[in-house]
């Protein structure tokens, strides 16, 4: 998985360095550092009927989970 020994990175500070820069930069690029104003990908709510979810339904859904 590392492209030379654990025992020889870390003999060396600036090396140690590197490498942990490079895991970064990998955890980086895999989670996505993307900014979340430019876009959206929030689908609209549907029902089990596949029909549109309103504001007003889910205000009553809301009240009802609350009147319990």
């Amino acid at each position: 998985m590392i492209p030379m020994r654990t025992s020889s990175i870390f003999k060396s500070r600036w090396l140690a360095l590197l490498w942990a820069a490079g895991i970064l930069w990998f955890a980086y690029d895999v989670a996505g550092g993307s900014d979340a104003s430019t876009e959206t990908n929030a689908e609209q709510p549907t029902d089990v009927t596949g029909a549109p979810v309103s504001n007003d339904d889910a205000k009553h859904l809301q009240d009802v989970i609350n009147g319990l």
